[in-house]
């Protein structure tokens, strides 16, 4: 365990607990597929950003428990669809849903967790968070859709990359903390402080990710390295390297790209750290977590505290 898990070791265990118990269902299938992803593990970010941001506003109730929960399962209803538009076969060392039960089951479990997800919501009856969470399931699907759209297309800028790992992966997070400080009656200034957190901190999650596809361990990261590439997924490291590679590098990476071919990874790898692509793209993420911890000034010190900062300098100090 993590040393920012251990400070919120036990909203964690109720936060497992509660995900079990809501992944009750009539049907078997639903239940199978369920535990299947709960036990591969994983993280948890999301939801334990839920737990030690309501936390450290001094959030004394237990509704951050379900808030958690929801989170997770908006989250895992994500993985269960994205894994089936890129056809993923691996996640977390382990055969993804769909590898395992076929496409259909996996996207309609998918569903079945979203809905849940907004069962869980109206029973917290809370307007505020239900907009929010509501709002950021929909900006995730557009940056779903928007990185397909994406995929084979070398043309794409920097700047509509961000755009869409904002969307993907940055608008989580973000929700996770704003939530929890909706839910601890915080200011509106400090919701916006949490909200900014979690923005620059899912931003360097994904930069990190995409920079690990190219520089990563495939046993450790549970996947292919590679993988973003045979997609066809124009990712940061790849866009810097068209943008300042030599001619034969950039003409390899273009047509990858295009050709949503992997079969020259060897020597696309080589081109990305030659021309430092590697090396910025894991600058941008640390800027990202110092713009992330910069937000934490207004809180005052605990444990709480003292985890989201660890868990900042974590999302660039990685390997998985």
């Amino acid at each position: 365990m993590l040393p920012f898990h251990r400070v919120a070791a036990e909203d964690f265990a109720a936060v497992n607990q509660r995900i079990l118990d809501q992944l009750h269902s009539d049907v078997p299938l639903v239940e199978n597929i369920g535990h299947y992803l709960v036990e591969a593990g994983g993280k948890r970010l999301r939801p334990l950003l839920v737990l030690l941001c309501a936390r450290a506003c001094n959030y004394g109730g237990e509704r951050h428990i379900d808030l958690a929960t929801i989170i997770e399962f908006i989250h895992t209803a994500t993985l269960l669809h994205d894994d089936v538009v890129d056809t993923s076969d691996m996640r977390r060392g382990r055969l993804t849903a769909n590898a395992k039960w076929g496409n259909a089951p996996s996207v309609l479990v998918g569903d079945f967790l979203y809905s849940r997800a907004f069962q869980m919501m109206i029973a917290l009856q809370d307007m505020r968070i239900m907009a929010l969470l509501s709002d950021t399931t929909n900006t995730i699907a557009e940056g779903e859709v928007q990185q397909l759209v994406n995929a084979g297309d070398p043309e794409v800028s920097e700047e509509n990359y961000f755009g869409v790992i904002y969307k993907k992966t940055g608008a989580l997070f973000e929700a996770a903390c704003e939530t929890a400080a909706v839910l601890a009656d915080c200011s509106t200034e400090e919701q916006n402080a949490l909200k900014l957190y979690g923005r620059h901190l899912g931003l360097a999650f994904q930069l990190v990710d995409d920079a690990l596809d190219y520089r990563g361990n495939p046993e450790e990261l549970g996947k292919n390295v590679g993988d973003d590439l045979a997609e066809g997924k124009p990712t940061l490291p790849l866009i810097y390297t068209m943008a300042n590679g030599n001619s034969s590098q950039a003409t390899l990476v273009r047509e990858a790209i295009e050709q949503r071919s992997a079969a020259k990874l060897v020597e696309i790898v080589e081109a990305i750290e030659a021309c430092g692509a590697l090396d910025y793209t894991m600058e941008r993420a640390r800027t990202a977590v110092e713009d992330a911890k910069a937000q934490l000034d207004f809180l005052p010190e605990s444990d709480q505290k003292t985890a989201l900062q660890q868990l900042a300098s974590f999302a660039v100090e990685r390997n998985v």
